[in-house]
C-alpha cells in the first residue's frame, strides 16, 4: 500500500511517499524559519505564499529521488485541520489537484493525529496510551484508545508551551525559533531563578502566560542577569509543568504508556527527565526522534494509511478547517 502525503499546516512544506510494507520511500521538507525569524513568529500570509511557491519544485525534486511514480500510489494523504487557514488552503488544494489529475482517493488527516502517529514510524505502542502533544501551537493531553478514538484530557488555556519558548527567546533578544536556542543555552546556565508554575495543582489543563510574564518581570528587575541562567530557569519550570501533568494523566487514566510528540518533544531536558522517570516508575515511554518531532509528511502518510485501511476517503470538494477538535475529527473519519 502506497500513499503520497502533503503537510502544509504552518510554516513547513513537507511531502513524502510512504509504503506500508517498506516504510519511507522518499521525503522532502522545506522550513521557513529563516523567512519568519525577523518577525519573531510565523506570518500567515508569508507562509501561504511560500507554500504556493515551493510545492511544485519540491514535488519535482521528490519524484526524482523516488523509486516510484505518482501514478503508482494508491491514494493521497493530506493535512485537513488544524493550522493556519491560508497554509491549509494551499496544501489541500494541491492534494485535491493531484487526486483529480491522477484519479486517486483523498484521505484527510488531523495534524495532531499525525503527530501522535509519528511514534509508530519507529515503534509499535499498544493501545491505550496517553499522548502529550507539545508544539508551537498546541499543548494537549489525550487518551488514545485506538486509531480515531481520542479522548481529550486537558490542554492549554492560553499560550502553547512552544509559543512560550519563542516569546521568552524574543524577550532575551534570541533568534526565532526560540526552543532550540533556549535548550542549548540552558545547558550553559543554572536554574537559579524560582518561577511560578501556573495551574500546577489544577487538573490536567495548562497555562503558560503567567510563566512568560514572570520571565518578563525577572528581566526587568534583574539588571545583571545571565541569559543562560534565565533560559535554564524558564526551561526547568516549563518542563516541570509538562512532566507533572503527564504523570497525573497516567495516574488518572490508569494507563502505563506515554507518547510525547510535537516540536517541543525534541527538547533535551524533557526527553532526558522523562526517560529517567520511565525507568524509575516503570511506564512505557515513546518519543519520536527529533527529525520526526517537528512537522513532517511521513507522520501524515502513516495516519493516512491507517484511515485508508478503514475505508475512509474524502470528496474532492472537501475544504480545510483551521481548528477542528481531534476527538470530533476522529469520530467523523473513523
Amino acid at each position: 500500500m502506497l500513499t503520497f502525503a502533503v503537510e502544509t499546516s504552518c510554516d513547513e512544506t513537507a511531502l513524502a511517499i510512504f509504503s506500508k510494507e517498506k516504510g519511507p520511500l522518499a521525503e522532502i521538507l522545506l522550513s521557513q524559519a529563516k523567512l519568519h525569524s525577523p518577525f519573531g513568529g510565523v506570518v500567515p500570509e508569508l507562509s501561504a505564499r511560500e507554500h504556493t511557491r515551493n510545492l511544485l519544485p519540491l514535488l519535482d525534486k521528490l519524484l526524482k529521488d523516488s523509486p516510484v511514480k505518482l501514478e503508482e500510489v494508491d491514494f493521497i494523504s493530506f493535512t485537513l485541520t488544524p493550522g493556519l487557514i491560508l497554509s491549509l488552503v494551499v496544501g489541500v488544494s494541491f492534494a485535491k489537484t493531484l487526486a483529480y489529475v491522477y484519479d486517486k482517493p483523498l484521505v484527510p488527516v488531523h495534524h495532531l493525529e499525525g503527530h501522535i502517529y509519528s511514534v509508530f514510524l519507529e515503534a509499535d505502542p499498544q493501545y491505550p496510551f496517553v499522548a502529550l502533544i507539545v508544539s508551537g501551537g498546541h499543548t494537549d493531553l489525550y487518551l488514545v484508545e485506538d486509531f480515531g478514538k481520542y479522548k481529550f484530557l486537558g490542554g492549554t488555556l492560553d499560550d502553547a508551551v512552544g509559543e512560550s519558548f519563542d516569546k521568552v527567546a524574543k524577550m532575551l533578544g534570541l533568534p526565532y525559533p526560540g526552543g532550540p536556542v533556549i535548550d542549548r543555552l540552558a545547558k550553559e546556565g543554572e536554574p537559579k531563578y524560582k518561577l511560578p508554575k501556573p495551574m500546577i495543582e489544577d487538573g490536567l489543563n495548562f497555562s503558560f502566560s503567567g510563566l512568560k510574564t514572570a520571565v518578563m518581570h525577572l528581566i526587568q528587575k534583574e539588571r545583571n542577569y545571565k541569559v543562560e541562567d534565565v533560559c535554564a530557569s524558564f526551561q526547568r519550570t516549563a518542563v516541570d509543568i509538562l512532566i507533572e501533568k503527564a504523570m497525573r494523566a497516567l495516574e488518572i487514566t490508569k494507563v502505563n504508556r506515554l507518547a510525547v510528540v510535537g516540536g517541543v518533544s525534541a527538547n533535551s531536558e524533557l526527553r532526558e527527565r522523562l526517560k529517567g522517570l520511565s525507568q524509575e516508575r516503570g511506564f512505557e515511554l515513546y518519543i519520536p526522534s527529533p527529525k520526526l518531532s517537528t512537522d513532517n509528511a511521513l507522520m501524515i502518510a502513516y495516519a493516512g494509511i491507517e484511515r485508508f485501511k478503514r475505508g475512509k476517503v474524502a470528496p474532492l470538494d472537501i475544504n480545510p478547517s483551521p481548528n477542528e477538535p481531534l476527538e470530533e475529527f476522529g469520530r467523523r473519519w473513523s
